[in-house]
């Protein structure tokens, strides 16, 4: 009781280092007091603190901030909240900023702010940081080079060790990515990488070509993040050489830019689960959101008329056995179930583009097997309970009230095992005709599911009570 006291007081008397560095900014101090005052902060909180602010503290704060303190807290700002700082500081100020910047931070977020700015500041950057900019900017946002940075050590491979030394201190000042060096041949072609440990602890007589990991992994900068980012996540690598076309070294993708795609990716999966076609934000116009899900609820409308009509085609039997409308929900809603976690499972298995035709048609099985077994379960269950509602709430007969549960039960069962399977073709087939699998989302699985599972249900219904009982 003493430890988890102490511990509750630690929390609550934990300092508010943001609202600290708040006040620190808003001071009447000298510009110099101030960045004294924020040396002992990590960036992050003072990223925190930066966007917090207001516009007159913000524009205060980056006029005596140094533009390399800047952009060491500008990694940990948002994209959007980065191009709105930026658009609200001075021309000069915003293009050494830039040049401090990453490349590949610096083209994130000029592509926040408008064009007329963003051609101003570009035109006042040093012409080696422009060619860097452009060459980044040219890819698509989907291809992995739009990701990458030139912050990166390259080497040749014609190099003595203590020549190599001379160069990595030589381009250490400009970058800081020096874990890994990477190398290449006379040609600027991409040959290889070495570890920096390696080329520290090796002596002066060792060849250079002995220190260098030729089966080093690489992507080519027009591969789609989609087709590439599950096979760099196999690798603990701090960066990652990205190449052209013809094999030569352009930049590098670092970890921590892998961390950022990867959560991206698994944000815009989650929005097309959701039936839309993009992740939305709280600042997103109201035009563009309507946009972004008015086209999957239109489909969606089409497949739910569809499923009324179906609902229509077995009125008759409605008529007849009135008392099975009350369980529709039932079957519609555990098969809508049973198919969106056999959707989310395949989404998941379908990251492995080395997914063989035996693995898939394995998955298919598996799923189907376990919609079988549960629904066998469930359907058990369904058969007890229903059946004793319908004999004790109902003041049905014994014979009738198990004959409609037990039509329920296999409804139950045969619903769950149709929605299992479709729960894993569906993304199967969408992502043999090379269309992303998340756009099978929740919404279309459930409607089509739900379209399975009354056909089901009124078709069993059909089938066993009227025609073959004749309970009607």
């Amino acid at each position: 009781m003493e430890n988890l006291t102490q511990t509750e007081s630690t929390e609550i008397t934990r300092p508010d280092y943001i609202a600290e560095i708040i006040g620190i900014i808003k001071s009447d101090r000298s510009p110099k007091a101030v960045l004294s005052a924020l040396e002992d902060y990590h960036e992050n909180d003072i990223a925190q603190a930066f966007v917090s602010l207001d516009t007159a503290a913000r524009k205060k704060f980056t006029r005596i901030c140094p533009p390399a303190m800047l952009a060491e807290i500008f990694e940990y700002i948002d994209e959007d909240d980065a191009g709105e700082i930026l658009s609200e500081t001075d021309i000069k100020k915003a293009a050494d900023l830039i040049s401090a910047l990453d490349t590949d931070t610096a083209v994130s977020i000029l592509r926040e702010i408008e064009k007329e700015k963003r051609a101003l500041i570009i035109e006042l950057i040093n012409p080696e940081i422009q060619k860097e900019i452009k060459l980044i900017a040219s890819f698509d946002d989907d291809e992995i080079g739009s990701k990458m940075t030139t912050n990166c050590i390259m080497i040749s491979e014609g190099l003595t060790i203590k020549q190599a030394m001379t160069e990595l201190i030589r381009q250490a000042k400009d970058n800081d990515n020096i874990t890994t060096l990477f190398v290449v041949d006379d040609d600027d072609e991409y040959y290889g990488a070495i570890d920096l440990k390696d080329l520290i602890t090796a002596r002066s007589e060792d060849n250079l070509s002995d220190l260098i990991a030729t089966q080093f992994p690489y992507v080519y900068a027009t591969e789609e993040i989609d087709d590439c980012i599950e096979r760099l996540k196999d690798y603990s690598e701090s960066s990652i050489p990205v190449l052209d076309n013809s094999n030569k070294l352009l930049g590098v993708i670092t970890a921590q830019s892998i961390i950022e795609v990867v959560d991206d990716e698994m944000g815009e999966d989650y929005a097309r689960l959701a039936g839309l076609t993009a992740e939305e934000d709280l600042k997103e116009p109201l035009k563009d959101s309507m946009k972004k899900r008015l086209p999957w609820l239109l489909i969606l409308l089409g497949l739910g008329i569809a499923v009324s009509s179906v609902v229509g085609a077995f009125e008759k039997v409605v008529a007849q056995l009135t008392l099975i409308m009350a369980f529709q929900s039932l079957i519609l809603d555990m098969a809508g179930n049973v198919g969106t976690q056999s959707l989310a499972v395949t989404i998941r298995v379908l990251t492995d583009e080395n997914l063989s035709f035996g693995q898939k048609l394995h998955l298919v099985g598996k799923e189907m097997k376990i919609g079988f077994f549960n629904g066998v379960i469930l359907g058990a269950i369904s058969f007890g309970l229903i059946g004793l509602y319908i004999m004790l709430f109902k003041g049905r007969s014994f014979g009738f009230s198990y004959a409609v549960s037990g039509c329920i039960g296999v409804s139950l069962l045969l619903a769950m095992i149709i929605s299992s399977a479709s729960g894993t073709l569906i993304p199967l087939f969408f992502k043999k005709i090379k269309v992303d699998p998340a756009v099978a989302s929740g919404p279309l699985i459930t409607t089509i599911n739900d379209l399975v599972a009354v056909v089901t249900y009124y078709g069993m219904s059909w089938v066993l009570l009227i025609n073959v009982l004749h309970l009607a």
